[in-house]
């Protein structure tokens, strides 16, 4: 199986056809019960081909798929230091009275949903025995109503036949809606850096709306990262703040709100992924957004889709591989017996590089036409582009990382010094590159 079995697919979802452009190298894939290699590479290629065409000329464009794979992984490797544990010790799968379930509490809000539900306190077993009392559905309905993160496991003809897997299937795989903005307007981007000059406002926290903001930043995009007050995503944000500024407003206070409206009033390229209704609450809805800036391109995420009556539920990567089938799906493969996820959280990065390539086919669409563009894009939408595809094996393994993996010169960092994987992505005439090493959260002002 080839990528281009995904990559037509992508391409369709934002306006055009695959013109077979995009080249592709590297042998091996990862070992799982779907294709994630094949869409880690079909992703990449999709946002290098808008890059490509937005830089303009006849551009020779290729994806290691090897390379592609391992960014799905983690881009960097600290050198004399080490990141803090990705997940919270509670968080994890948990046997209940009936099947499987998912609890996300990295973040402390959530975790303490979950505990107070249970009534239990954050030790593993006595969680898992409390879980254990619930049925899967009931707990999870219960978690969620108290402001926590949590799927039960359901496999791929449930989804399918739960109201809200039939409102993802009706959704398009990137929703687009074009505005009456302005006259077209020329870029002065030199060729080799074909978002110089663009302003990214980043609204989004881990990990697909990061990955598509470190990619803009990676063709000389200007992107601010603004996160609220109290946030902190330790694990992760070594790997994902490559290339940004990043800033902290409180957008629930007036001087905050204020701030945000002079920093979208001159942006080109808004991404967020709060929940569907939280900026609205704040004041900070699409027509209000719209108000402010008539030209920007409006890139929004959601976990489980737009339409249906999860529409506002909060998500992740590993829940949504919970509830779409996913994780049923490698857990039959396997024989395993438990939940068997990705191997990597394919479904948020390959989300983010649908979001990076929308952004800039939306930047494309305004300089040529003057509309601008409203783009929407799901992980729960993302999984269902890859169930549908070609299963994959676990016969197949990827080479490890070797030295000349690594791009020769080390990243210095607040945190210490890194090793950062060679881009998997070559456009011709315009290196993929960042001009600023990855930095901690708010350590910049709000402003451009």
């Amino acid at each position: 199986m080839t990528t281009n079995a995904f990559l037509p697919e992508i391409q369709r979802a934002l306006g055009h056809d695959d013109d077979g452009s995009v080249a592709f190298t590297g042998e091996g894939a990862f070992a799982s019960a779907f294709a994630v290699t094949d869409l880690a590479a079909a992703s990449v290629a999709a946002a290098g081909a808008e890059v490509a065409a937005l830089a303009g000329g006849d551009r020779a464009v290729a994806v290691d798929r090897r390379l592609a794979s391992w960014w799905f992984a983690s881009s960097m490797r600290p050198v004399g230091w080490e990141l803090p544990p990705v997940w919270d010790v509670v968080a994890g799968d948990y046997a209940t009275a009936d099947g499987w379930i998912r609890l996300h509490t990295n973040a402390p809000h959530h975790r303490a949903a979950a505990l107070g539900v249970l009534g239990t306190p954050g030790e593993r077993d006595a969680v898992a025995a409390a879980v254990h009392r619930w049925r899967a559905d009931e707990l999870e309905s219960a978690v969620v109503a108290a402001g926590g993160c949590a799927a039960g496991l359901r496999d791929a003809d449930a989804w399918r036949a739960h109201p809200q897997g039939r409102a993802v299937a009706a959704e398009p795989l990137v929703a687009w809606s074009m505005h009456d903005a302005s006259p077209a307007t020329a870029t002065n981007a030199p060729p080799e850096r074909p978002l110089a000059g663009v302003r990214v406002l980043d609204l989004t926290r881990v990990l697909a709306g990061p990955v598509a903001t470190r990619f803009l930043a990676g063709f000389g995009a200007d992107v601010l990262r603004v996160d609220p007050p109290a946030w902190n995503e330790p694990a992760v944000v070594p790997d994902v703040t490559l290339g940004k500024r990043c800033a902290r407003l409180d957008l629930r206070d007036a001087g905050g709100r204020a701030t945000f409206d002079a920093l979208l009033a001159r942006a080109d390229v808004l991404v967020h992924g709060y929940r569907n209704d939280a900026l609205e609450r704040l004041g900070l809805g699409a027509d209000h957004r719209r108000a402010v800036n008539p030209g920007i391109v409006d890139v929004a995420l959601d976990a489980y889709g737009f339409t249906g009556p999860w529409a506002v539920r909060r998500g992740f990567d590993s829940l949504v591989q919970m509830s779409a089938g996913i994780a049923h799906a490698g857990m039959v493969r396997t024989g395993g017996g438990r939940p068997t996820p990705l191997p990597v959280q394919a479904l948020d990065h390959a989300t983010g590089y649908l979001l990076a390539a929308a952004a800039v086919r939306g930047l494309r669409e305004r300089r040529t036409t003057g509309a601008a563009a409203t783009v929407r894009c799901s992980l729960a939408r993302s999984a269902a582009l890859l169930l549908d595809g070609p299963p994959g094996s676990f016969d197949d393994a990827l080479a490890p990382l070797a030295d000349d993996d690594w791009a020769p010169a080390p990243e210095r960092t607040a945190w210490g010094v890194v090793r950062r994987l060679r881009p998997p992505l070559v456009i011709e005439g315009a290196p993929m590159r960042w001009d600023r090493p990855a930095s901690p959260l708010g350590a910049h002002s709000a402003t451009w």
